[in-house]
């Protein structure tokens, strides 16, 4: 039978190392594909991977069990629970402006820009494509220089032919994709969630391991509902505010 393949984790020797292998298995799990197998491989298994003794991977799955992330049998292994979803997320209305508004009065850095293959997790935003256009950057506090998100933009490669680089240096994906390259966009849908920082995102952001970030998701369609863009955003949980106003009218 096909295990579950958690993600792999970049130990911190100044946290306790059962917690930080419970945070990654727990963020694996529910962020989750949605076929994906139920199996948790054993734990032996789990603490090669993770590169921790057996006792310490009993002490995070005895955590995650009592959760009710996981359900454990005797003789028949460790399994996700089906239910162990994130909740549905509050969906709002609001302007495309706002949204380029958001994405303003920062200092950008795009790290770098090309093509990759279309991340499972979002394939179903590019039905029929093998390959996207990417691009990454950083923004800073213009004041301090202090990071304060990092993006990644996976663009449908129809518009990031007409999409000049030295633009995103100068303004929010948003913007480019209406005013300098023509998008029509007919909406565009935010999710915002609370995650656990990964050795990458720690780096860039300059916070500790594991601390908590805010990780957005910004799905951009066209007038003709094709998705053009996917921003994946991860925000300084300390340099991050949502406001929002809703008018009972």
């Amino acid at each position: 039978m096909t295990t579950f393949a958690p993600d792999s984790l970049d130990l911190n020797r100044k946290l306790p190392l059962w917690y930080q292998v419970s945070q990654s298995l727990r963020a694996s799990i529910l962020g989750r594909s949605p076929g994906a197998p139920l199996r948790l491989p054993t734990e032996d298994a789990l603490a090669a991977h993770y590169g921790v003794s057996v006792l310490t991977m009993r002490q995070a799955l005895k955590e995650l069990e009592t959760e009710g992330l996981i359900s454990r049998h005797r003789r028949r292994g460790t399994f996700i629970e089906p239910s162990a979803r994130r909740g549905t997320p509050v969906r709002l209305l609001g302007s495309v402006d706002a949204i380029v508004a958001q994405q303003s009065g920062m200092s950008t850095e795009l790290l770098d820009h090309g093509t990759a293959a279309v991340p499972p997790d979002l394939a179903e935003h590019f039905p029929g494509l093998a390959e996207v256009a990417t691009y990454r950057r950083l923004r800073s506090d213009e004041k301090t220089g202090e990071p304060t998100n990092h993006a990644v933009n996976f663009l449908h490669p129809d518009v990031a032919a007409r999409v000049d680089p030295a633009d995103l240096a100068r303004w929010p994906m948003t913007k480019v994709l209406r005013d300098a390259v023509g998008v029509a966009i007919s909406r565009i849908t935010d999710t915002v969630e609370a995650r656990l920082a990964d050795p990458e995102t720690a780096r860039l952001l300059q916070v500790p391991l594991l601390s908590p970030i805010l990780h957005y998701t910004g799905v951009t369609y066209d007038q003709d509902g094709r998705v053009v863009d996917v921003a994946l955003i991860h925000y300084r949980g300390d340099r991050f505010s949502f406001t929002v106003t809703l008018d009972a009218h």
